[in-house]
């Protein structure tokens, strides 16, 4: 009892101001340098290895090229979950976001618009141009994953399934390019770019109007990351008041990526976190922030990575159902420690629900 109530005094002492010799230009340019730039580099990297394949799964069908496809679908959505939570900057611009990942989908839309194309053969979902006009619920990395793996999706393995596939394809045109366009924005080393923006903010400036406010929207983008992950991966999943659980109200589940996105999502928070020198940053006196939101980052991947099983068994199963659900807790421990502790340490104004970084 007596370990318990040290614990406890510890997370939830008040942080004092960071003893840190960290400036704060330092914190910015290691995130953007240390851990936004290779992201999403990875990630348009992924997409451009996905339409590759899934052009040359429609070229030459067969049920090989229909697994490489598949392979390079989930990789590219590990890349993905590991830079979602950036929401500031080109993300966040002209809705991109929800271009890449229409999500949540509560009531079903993408698999209806992409189930209607596909009985129609709608000509204008399967041309990459005429397929971005269309909702934005058709065309990104939901919409795919029902094409190759859902209903029918052996077809894409002989000539049947050419329709299919050339939807496919143009979908993967479309997030490739996009993924290329972020991409190449943050490697903009210029005054106009975001990088620059983040670098030299100014009071009559749109989006950062001083360096406070800068390290204001990053810190955001952690607690966003959390939020995300309980209230759109988590909890639609374990059911409300302890019902009946919805594994098909999971995030990839069709193609298993459902655990191995979570585990993504925190390894980028866990990742994002040292790179932009938050730990440095909080020095001696709040090094117990540091190593306590390290803890949960690093119990948090582990536990999900445990989860190799489909969603629909993980959900069967109590012992994987309980190492699921403990990830709210996770993530509730987490919103304490960046959205009060880190954001008070630092001297920050940060809120919860900051979903777009204002």
């Amino acid at each position: 009892m007596r370990l318990l109530f040290a614990v406890l005094a510890v997370l939830f002492a008040a942080p004092a101001v960071a003893d840190s010799a960290v400036p704060d230009d330092v914190v910015i340019r290691g995130a953007i340098e240390g851990y936004i730039r290779p992201n999403f580099r990875i990630f348009a990297d992924a997409t451009e290895a996905l339409k590759a394949d899934v052009v040359g799964l429609c070229a030459a069908p067969s049920p090989a090229a229909l697994t490489l496809a598949q392979d390079k679908f989930r990789s590219t959505v590990a890349a993905f979950s590991r830079i979602e939570f950036v929401r500031l900057g080109p993300l966040g611009l002209a809705d991109r976001l929800e271009r890449l990942l229409f999500w949540p989908d509560s009531k079903g839309i993408a698999l209806k618009q992409v189930q209607a194309a596909l009985a129609a053969k709608d000509a204008t979902a399967a041309e990459a141009g005429a397929l971005q006009k269309k909702s934005v619920a058709m065309q990104g990395l939901g919409a795919l994953e029902y094409l190759l793996f859902g209903t029918g999706n052996e077809d894409l393995g002989s000539g049947e399934g050419a329709y299919r596939c050339s939807y496919a394809a143009a979908i993967t045109t479309l997030v490739d390019g996009l993924a290329t366009t972020i991409a190449t924005e943050w490697q903009d080393i210029g005054p106009d770019g975001p990088a620059g923006h983040m670098l030299d903010p100014r009071p009559d400036a749109q989006d950062y109007r001083s360096r406070t406010e800068v390290l204001e929207k990053l810190a955001g983008t952690l607690i966003n990351g959390t939020e995300t992950i309980r209230d759109q991966r988590l909890k639609p999943v374990i059911g409300e008041g302890g019902g009946k659980p919805k594994p098909k109200s999971a995030l990839f589940w069709r193609s298993g990526m459902t655990a191995p996105a979570l585990a993504a999502n925190f390894g980028g928070l866990r990742d994002f976190f040292v790179a932009a020198k938050y730990p440095e940053a909080l020095g001696t006196t709040n090094s117990w922030v540091a190593s306590s939101v390290m803890f949960e980052l690093d119990n948090a991947v582990r536990a999900a990575t445990a989860l190799v099983d489909p969603i629909d068994k993980v959900v069967g199963d109590p012992v994987l159902f309980a190492a699921f659900k403990s990830l709210v807790t996770v993530t509730g421990s987490l919103d304490s420690l960046l959205g009060t502790n880190l954001a008070t340490a630092l001297g920050l104004s940060v809120g919860f629900s900051q979903l777009d970084g204002d």
